[in-house]
């Protein structure tokens, strides 16, 4: 698989990344007993098909992501030293600390500090090569979060910072506060789901040097093999036009739909889709989407499928 630069870090890593959301057994893909093996296959196979660029968070499968993918580090001596590792922090889930606690958003310096070493010691790792902020704070005080940064960098535990979810407004307060550049920002991009596109985040991202990172890049799996939602629902149509158009482009291709869904978003600049699969088989098909290269007219033409009519 190709690489690039991660911003302008010194972090180099595949052109797609794997997120580990779903090895905790998230949605039920797996059985409690079975979830820790096949999450580990999981990440050996994406490692065997060229990923080096993880993505994780703290909250996935209540810490258990992390846990797992320690274990698969665990079980490849080496293993890590050829990896980007990156997670997420911020999110606080009902409960957390005490009963009355309500789901919110976190970016107190002590918060994200003690975050990054939860992290840390459920992967058995000793540094995040990327930390990123998973969801805005709206409380979120940019000289707080850069005294927490500093505070990770200067003790060796993160090497690199980016956000998730933001907007570019967000993004550009808490730069102003940094003495070091943002290397990257997470948010939702695929064919159906577009607003990226349209709000200012990408063309922030590039002003910026950021590089996007897409996750859900095939609609919740949508675009792929899952369910596109019933009929007569405004998104449904929208996912089953999208699903025909790719259908046929796969026939004339030789490629998966998924894999073409994932090439549409490598057409635009930067962006990193983020794929998470666990089963092997298609994690090594995702891979194939850097072998795919779109025209101009072809990739305008899913987006016209996409929107449901022409440009403007």
């Amino acid at each position: 698989m190709t690489s690039q630069r991660l911003g302008a870090s010194s972090l180099v890593g595949s052109r797609i990344a794997y997120g580990c959301w779903r090895l905790g057994g998230s949605e039920g893909e797996v059985a409690p007993a079975d979830v820790a093996v096949t999450g580990v296959r999981a990440v050996l196979a994406a490692v065997d098909a060229g990923y080096t660029l993880f993505d994780l968070a703290d909250i996935y499968g209540g810490g258990d992501s992390e846990r797992i993918f320690g274990r698969a580090l665990s079980q490849s001596p080496g293993l890590r030293s050829r990896l980007n590792v990156a997670s997420k922090c911020g999110i606080r889930k009902p409960g957390d600390p005490s009963p009355e606690s309500p789901y919110r958003y976190d970016f107190s310096a002590d918060y994200i500090v003690g975050s990054v070493e939860g992290s840390l010691k459920r992967m058995g790792i000793e540094h995040l090569d990327l930390l990123m902020l998973h969801r805005p704070d709206i409380l979120m005080d940019p000289h707080e979060v850069a005294g927490a940064f500093l505070r990770l960098k200067d003790a060796g535990k993160v090497l690199e910072f980016g956000v998730s979810n933001f907007r570019p407004s967000q993004v550009t307060a808490l730069q102003k506060a940094l003495p070091l550049p943002l290397a990257v920002h997470q948010v939702e991009i695929s064919l159906h789901q577009r607003m990226a596109l349209d709000d200012g985040t990408l063309d922030h991202c590039l002003s910026s040097e950021m590089t996007p990172m897409a996750w859900s890049p095939l609609d919740k799996g949508r675009l792929g093999a899952g369910d596109p939602s019933p009929s007569g629902h405004p998104d449904g149509d929208a996912r089953r036009r999208l699903r025909t158009a790719l259908d046929a482009l796969s026939a004339a291709t030789g490629f998966s739909r998924a894999v073409l869904a994932i090439a549409w978003l490598l057409k635009l600049p930067g962006v990193v889709p983020v794929v998470g699969s666990t089963q092997p088989d298609r994690i090594r098909d995702l891979a194939r989407a850097t072998e795919v290269s779109l025209d101009r007219d072809t990739w305008y033409r899913l987006l016209e499928t996409a929107r449901g009519a022409r440009l403007p």
